[in-house]
């Protein structure tokens, strides 16, 4: 049965649930590694996990960033700083606009940056990415197109942008069957990057089979069934959580293993209570096309 909820209550409960989850994300993100890089005993471990050959950041961008006093501990802390209180500001609410606008882009540097290796018959003795960087970070891509769902919808309730400031919710700019289209786009995108080239090294897969993967992607993008499938989307993200605990690793290990899922999980919560809109939706445009028929036909 669809529910049809007022705009005022999506305006203020989306960004709500997308907030704490996409918060989540650069919390756990940011203590992971300020856990490690404040350890001198694990400091050249997490360095050498984002600066060798499979880690997050090309020669290029090595050349480019740290030829003055800058240096990668100082680089990489200052930016779990960042992440840290950054993902706390996104949680209460506070900033939410400028920093979910920030977020936007700066999660495709990752994508820029990675060190890849694809040319075919080429051979290297080290280990690197041996699948297209936009696949690899297939994630972080559809991450940026939450937080431009976030940026365009506004703070929403229980922020401190709301209660402090006085924004107000975008429900008389944002419109939810746009921004519905490029959240249910986000979250297909790595179901089907994933169910297309299950078992390709890189590829994440959230440790479900690609018979899984790529109808639940497919029928995001065709806007069918919007809120079962938010709810699988939710239950393939929980699945996937599960999977990953270790009980031999600390807390903040286990979390940090499945940061990202947290807000792929927020997103299917939405999905299955809001829908994704009706815009660009199968059941829309085959309406389109017979009403397109009938005045041809009068």
């Amino acid at each position: 049965m669809s529910i049809d909820y007022p705009r005022t209550h999506v305006a203020t409960t989306v960004p709500l649930i997308l907030r704490l989850g996409l918060g989540l994300v650069f919390v756990i993100g940011g203590l992971s590694k300020l856990s490690q890089l404040l350890d001198p005993n694990r400091q050249a471990q997490i360095l050498e996990s984002y600066w060798g050959t499979a880690g997050y950041v090309n020669q290029f961008f090595v050349d480019f960033m740290f030829t003055g006093m800058l240096s990668p501990w100082w680089f990489l802390t200052t930016l779990s700083a960042f992440e840290l209180v950054s993902g706390v500001a996104l949680i209460i609410g506070l900033a939410v606009r400028p920093l979910s606008l920030l977020y936007g882009f700066l999660l495709w540097t990752f994508v820029i940056a990675l060190p890849v290796l694809t040319v075919p018959g080429v051979e290297s003795d080290v280990d690197t990415y041996r699948a297209p960087a936009i696949f690899v970070q297939i994630r972080d891509i559809a991450l940026s197109g939450m937080m431009f769902v976030l940026y365009n919808i506004g703070p929403g309730a229980c922020s401190i942008d709301r209660s402090l400031f006085h924004q107000p919710a975008a429900r008389d700019k944002a419109n939810w069957n746009t921004l519905g289209l490029l959240l249910r786009l986000s979250v297909a995108a790595p179901l089907i990057v994933g169910g297309v080239f299950f078992a390709m090294p890189n590829i994440p897969t959230f440790a479900t089979p690609f018979w899984v993967l790529l109808p639940v992607g497919l029928l995001l993008v065709a806007g069918l069934g919007l809120r079962a499938i938010g709810t699988v989307v939710a239950l393939i993200m929980g699945w996937y959580m599960i999977y990953k605990f270790n009980a031999d690793a600390s807390l903040i290990g286990n979390l940090n293993g499945f940061k990202r899922e947290f807000a792929f999980l927020a997103a299917g919560v939405v999905l299955a209570i809001f829908g994704g809109g009706t815009s660009h939706t199968l059941a829309s445009a085959v309406n389109r096309f017979q009403g397109e028929g009938r005045r041809t036909n009068a």
